[in-house]
């Protein structure tokens, strides 16, 4: 009668002990566990770039390492609490003050305004047509110049473009003889012609294009000037610019947007061109000139 009591009592023990003999092989081993949290830890968008380590030694699980914020810190805590098979979890994180510091950063970048962009300094173009009033720094002449010669100048009178400094006065200026021809004694005319070739600013050369100045003396007392380019024939004698020439002046007749050269013809009818001359010539190109220096 009594051992068919006990019986049952030994069955139940026994299911008992197999129960948690099964529990515990099904239990995950440590290395799984550590990896289980780190895989979802590293999957986790709160979580995947706090790159911390995960420990477990008998379900027991430990975190280590920096965290990027104090809810990564949280959430991360929280996955390993979550995985079946850690009773404990010894969370040893620590925030990166580094990344505190340039999430602070960010939004106030963020919220500062754009700095003002200023615009960018335009280059100034003299356009076509524009009278260059120059003054010579030599003599010329149909007899002594020769075709192709180089003569410098000075400019006489700045130029603006829309109310704005393009030329300023005293710029140096370099030109060429064109057609230099010596009157004979007997026949033929006395003729010279120039043109402006490019003007130095500032350490700089620009190149320019301008109308070709012609003047020649034939017969007794007689003298013509003309441009290229059209316009009508005159000229006019002056005396010298700016600080006053050396003997008369070739002058600038500035009529319907064309500039005009006398020829000053000497005893034996030679067109001369004393230093210190005014003379005018035009733009038959824009001048396009880099922009001006930021103060």
């Amino acid at each position: 009668m009594c051992n068919s009591r006990r019986l049952p009592i030994s069955t139940a023990i026994l299911s008992i002990l197999l129960a948690l003999l099964m529990a515990c092989s099904r239990r995950p081993s440590d290395d799984q566990i550590a990896k289980d949290i780190q895989d979802k830890a590293a999957a986790d968008p709160d979580t995947k770039e706090s790159p911390v380590k995960v420990e477990a030694k008998e379900g027991r699980v430990t975190l280590s390492g920096k965290v990027q914020t104090p809810a990564a810190q949280k959430k991360l805590e929280q996955i390993a609490r979550e995985e079946p098979g850690s009773p404990s979890v010894d969370d040893q994180t620590t925030i990166d003050p580094d990344a505190i510091a340039s999430q602070q950063v960010a939004p106030a970048m963020a919220a500062a305004p754009p700095p003002v962009q200023r615009p960018k300094p335009q280059p100034v173009v003299v356009p076509a047509g524009t009278t260059l009033t120059v003054t010579t720094s030599q003599a010329l002449s149909s007899k002594n110049s020769q075709a192709g010669e180089t003569f410098l100048a000075v400019l006489a009178q700045p130029v603006s473009v829309q109310g704005r400094p393009a030329l300023p006065r005293g710029a140096t200026v370099s030109g060429r003889v064109v057609t230099a021809k010596a009157k004979g004694k007997v026949k033929g005319q006395g003729e010279l012609s120039l043109t402006l070739t490019s003007i130095s600013l500032e350490h700089h050369t620009f190149d320019l294009q301008t109308s070709v100045l012609s003047s020649t003396s034939k017969g007794k007392g007689k003298r013509t000037a003309a441009t290229t380019g059209g316009g009508a024939a005159g000229g006019a004698l002056i005396g010298g610019i700016a600080g006053g020439g050396k003997g008369a002046g070739i002058g600038a007749l500035i009529g319907a947007g064309a500039g005009f050269i006398g020829g000053a013809a000497t005893g034996n009818k030679q067109v001369e061109i004393p230093a210190e001359s005014a003379l005018s010539f035009v733009l038959s190109e824009s001048l396009t000139l880099s922009p001006p220096l930021e103060p």
